[in-house]
């Protein structure tokens, strides 16, 4: 660790202590003697030997006490945060510097740069099982693309086997596809402070065409829809509500069963616009709905094939940028409940 620095920061404030206090006696000997010279006091300070015996060495003791004083509440503090830098710098999230200084600025300083450091580390940690995730989640229809089509290249291979190859083959395929969409699509609305271009549209219009665009995946799980949208004009951005309500449709049409429902719903007041989409699925346990919004993760990992986990990591981003509120009730066997609450005037 390079000690120049700090060894510059002592010297300084020890020449600087030393110059004032110094200079303070200096003045004081200059008094002592205008006041002999105008006959206030009868002792000459020239011919006295005691003032520099007494006030110099004083000096001297009483510099070194303010130095040690101030280099133990100020500098120290100020080195330790240096060199907890240094190790920050070399990928050291482990560190924390003392909050307990008698200074307040300091004391601040330091319970900012452990805050600091803290969400340094999340971040870190969020990158890491980001990287890991995105390579998990290509590998994996990379892997099944490449099994497929080897085995379309065996010899002898009937037609039923065939089609049933090619078919995996473009699902993987389209899986890869809808992945690096969403990956580039959540990346953007990160870097995303606010929503532009909005326009009073329908949404209950909306909603319905949502619903339509996907029916051949309820229509394939015989899922009927209990649909409650009253007509209701808003104010955003339509395409990127689109991805929330796709989604949320999305999802329930997944964790629904078989012949079974959802319901959607839409409320209004004054102030905001409320749409619920519920499913009659497994439902969620507490812990899952802790960290549903995340990016990747998959409660239901028997589903995992049928989708990346960033769905409703973009539903979450997308209402926060609209300033709104996305929550979830849900409980094992009871189906869930997604509401999006979206304000009239961001």
């Amino acid at each position: 660790m390079n000690k120049r620095p700090h060894s510059q920061l002592w010297f300084c404030l020890t020449g600087c202590v030393f110059g004032v206090v110094l200079s303070g006696a200096i003045v004081m000997l200059l008094i002592w003697y205008l006041l002999f010279h105008f006959q206030v006091i009868t002792v000459n300070p020239i011919e006295q030997h005691i003032p520099f015996v007494i006030i110099l060495p004083g000096s001297a003791v009483v510099g070194s006490c303010i130095t040690w004083l101030v280099g133990r509440l100020i500098i120290r503090p100020i080195q330790g945060i240096s060199h907890a830098f240094e190790r920050l710098s070399q990928g050291d999230f482990s560190v924390r510097v003392p909050t307990d200084s008698r200074v307040v600025e300091i004391r601040e300083m330091s319970e900012e740069f452990n805050a600091m450091v803290y969400d340094l580390s999340h971040i870190e940690t969020l990158r890491s099982d980001f990287v890991v995730n995105v390579s998990h989640e290509f590998k994996t229809p990379i892997a099944a693309i490449e099994g497929y089509a080897m085995l379309l290249q065996m010899e002898g291979l009937d037609r039923e086997r065939h089609d049933y190859y090619v078919e995996k083959i473009t699902a993987n395929s389209r899986r890869l596809s809808e992945l690096s969409s969403n990956i580039l699509a959540l990346s953007k609305l990160e870097n995303q402070e606010t929503v532009l271009r909005r326009k009073e549209y329908r949404l209950d219009e909306q909603l319905r065409r949502a619903v339509l665009l996907l029916e051949n995946k309820w229509s394939a799980k015989q899922i009927e829809f209990d649909i409650e949208l009253p007509n209701e004009t808003f104010n955003g951005n339509e395409p990127l509500l689109d991805q929330v309500w796709s989604n949320l449709l999305d999802n329930a049409i997944k964790h629904s069963p078989e012949g079974g429902i959802i319901q959607v719903t839409l409320l209004s007041d004054s102030a905001s616009v409320t749409v619920s989409v519920t499913d009659h699925g497994d439902g969620m346990s507490e812990d899952v709905q802790k960290h549903i919004f995340e990016k990747f993760y998959q409660g239901d990992r028997s589903r995992s094939s049928e989708g990346n986990g960033l769905g409703l990591a973009l539903v979450k981003r997308i209402v926060e940028l609209c300033h709104g509120s996305v929550e979830v009730n849900s409980a094992p066997g009871e189906g869930a409940t997604f509401r999006v609450t979206l304000p009239r005037e961001p």
